[in-house]
Order: C-alpha cells, then structure tokens, then sequence
C-alpha cells in the first residue's frame, strides 16, 4: 500500500505499462492536453474561416450575377438624338460586398431623355435586392412624365412603405432635346458636376432629403441650360469619399480629373477620372454617369 507523498515530492503519473520510459508529471500532462486543445482550435479556426470565405465568396458571385441581371454593362453606352450617355460602375475592392448603386437613362414617349442615378444604404443581396425594386419602380413611374420632384416624392413613399428602414440617396433629372435645359432633383445625393470650356464646376443642389425619411417635405427643381459640347457627370458618393481623407480633397480632385477629360469618346477618359480620384481599389462602390452634348 502507498503511503503518503513526502513533502516537496513531484505528484507523477505513470506511462502505461505498454511504454516504456520516465515517468512523466502531472505538469507535463496537462500542457500536452492544453497543447492539443490549441491546436485542434486552432484547425477549427482555420476550417471556421475558410468555410465563411467560401461563403462570402459565393455570395459576391451571387450578388454580381444579380446586378449583371438588373443593371446594364458597367461601360454601357446609350446613344441619343441629342446626346451620348457613357456609364461605368466600378465595384468596392475585395472583402466588401457589393453595394446599392445604381443609374438609368432613356427616351420617353415625348422625346426627352431620363436620367437617374442613386445609391441604397448597405451592401450585399438586400442592398441590391432594395436597388432593383428602386430601380424599376423609377423606369416605371418614369414614364408618366411626372417631374423630378414629384418622381422623387413617390420614390420615397415607395421606400417608406414597402421598404422599412431603408434609407438611399438619388437624382432624377430631365433632358429637353429642344431647349437643352436639364431639370433636376435630389434626394440626399451629391450634386452633379459641369464640364464647360474646359472648367469643372459642382452645379448648386436644390433642396431635397433621403428617400426613406418620410418626412413629407418638397423635392425641388433646379435647370441648367446645356451647351453644345458641354459635359454632365453624375456620380456616387464612392467617387469622392474615401476613409482618412476629407470629402472636400476628394471632390476637389473629381473636379480636377472632369476637366482633363477628353471629348468624343469618353471610354477610357471615365476609367481615368475613376482611378485618379479613387486609386486602383475603390474603397467603396463607384457609378459615374457622363452626358455628352455633341458639339
């Protein structure tokens, strides 16, 4: 029979009989089995990660596959009597997902032109899903005729309504082919930028709130008559905001690259202007619309 551990004696554990050696401590024990529990978290961790990598990643696929779907080519061109449309979308780079921006352009059955562009709050499916029923629902209403504002004001009863705690920001605006004059407005959206005798200037936004407040207030109207080889931009906020730098940097430098841009044939000039101001990895989504007045 054993008796009692004599003081200052290491408690040890014997190897079973089938393995030879020392006997090992109780100390030592406990260390391989904290060892092994690290490393089998450590695999989980591993396994953990790149199950949600693979996940996201089909998810981004999914999400892509979505706005090919609902929105033209991102260098999509729409050409009309009386001006050029040049689009491009540049997505945010790898780890966010993709976000709500969008735009539309097109005749009406009065021969003047549509133009939107908007962006939903968030990324991912629900963003784009949000950004498609917003999108249609434009094209649809769009085709009354009805005037920005009043566009503007059933966008945000439809966001209210059928889209809670949604918030998103647009323009709409109308092109006159007769008179060249663009009547526009805004909903919490950054304010388009002119292109005129090689000068770039922000035109002066009217009063108009988020789609999604509801708070019942007026979109109102500005116009600008356009000039034979003037150039309208419309773009989203991802063009100019960028963390660690003030919006106000990044607006000057759109301004910059706007009067660099080349006339006739504004493809390649866009993908400039983009990479100028956002560098070659946008950290957020880009939609940039260009409206060419032939000279």
């Amino acid at each position: 029979m054993s008796g009692p551990v004599p003081p200052g004696t290491a408690r040890t554990m014997q190897r079973p009989r089938d393995e030879p050696g020392e006997p090992v401590s109780a100390e030592h024990v406990l260390l391989s089995a904290r060892l092994a529990l690290a490393e089998q978290t450590a695999s989980d961790s591993r396994r953990l990660l790149l199950e949600v990598s693979e996940q996201a990643a089909a998810e981004r696929n999914v999400s892509a596959a979505l706005r090919d779907a609902i929105m033209p080519g991102p260098g999509a061109d729409v050409d009309l009597p009386h001006a050029r449309i040049t689009a491009r979308y540049v997505p945010a780079g790898a780890g966010a997902g993709l976000g709500g921006d969008w735009y539309d352009a097109g005749s009406l059955p009065d021969g003047r032109a549509v133009l939107a562009i908007g962006d939903v709050a968030g990324h991912g499916l629900p963003a784009l899903a949000r950004m498609a029923q917003l999108r249609h629902a434009l094209a649809g209403l769009a085709m009354s005729g009805a005037p920005p504002g009043r566009l503007l004001a059933w966008l945000d009863d439809l966001v209210v309504h059928r889209m809670p705690g949604t918030t998103a920001t647009a323009i709409v605006g109308h092109l006159d082919p007769d008179t060249s004059v663009f009547t526009w407005g805004q909903a919490g959206h950054p304010a388009p930028i002119l292109v005129r005798d090689g000068a770039a200037a922000q035109l002066a936004p009217p009063d108009g709130v988020l789609l999604g407040v509801g708070a019942g207030l007026p979109y109102e109207p500005a116009e600008v008559r356009l000039k034979a080889g003037d150039l309208l931009l419309l773009f989203t906020d991802g063009l100019v905001e960028r963390r660690g730098r003030d919006i106000g940097e990044g607006l000057a430098l759109a301004l910059e690259a706007a009067s660099r841009l080349p006339r006739g044939g504004l493809d390649a000039g866009l993908d400039r202007m983009i990479e100028a101001v956002c560098g070659s990895a946008p950290e957020d989504d880009v939609c940039l619309l260009s409206v060419e007045i032939p000279g």
